[in-house]
């Protein structure tokens, strides 16, 4: 086993989750559960299944196209979500009226 590769997807997965809306989902579930075995074991399913399916996709995707082009790909999509981050006003989003309340 590659010990080195582990810990590296081990600690990018974990950073990347932590804060994330499914740490507050189980947060806001164990708060009204008396079970809060399950709400852990609930969310450590989901998170290996998601975990798993995105490893599928990864081989499958390095098998049909190059690993460079599926680098570029996600460097594009990572500045494009940076960019409107950078950018985007708060200001433009126009509030819930009523009827949508």
């Amino acid at each position: 086993m590659d010990w080195n590769l582990l810990g590296l997807s081990f600690v990018t997965v974990f950073l990347s989750e932590l804060g994330d809306k499914s740490q507050l989902a189980a947060i806001a579930l164990s708060g009204n559960s008396k079970s809060i075995r399950a709400v852990f074991l609930g969310s450590v399913a989901a998170l290996l299944v998601t975990s798993f399916l995105g490893v599928l996709l990864g081989d499958g995707a390095s098998q049909l196209l190059p690993t460079r082009l599926v680098k570029s790909v996600a460097a594009v999509g990572f500045a494009i979500m940076a960019i409107r981050l950078l950018w985007f006003d708060a200001s433009e989003v126009p509030e819930p009226s009523e009827e949508q309340l």
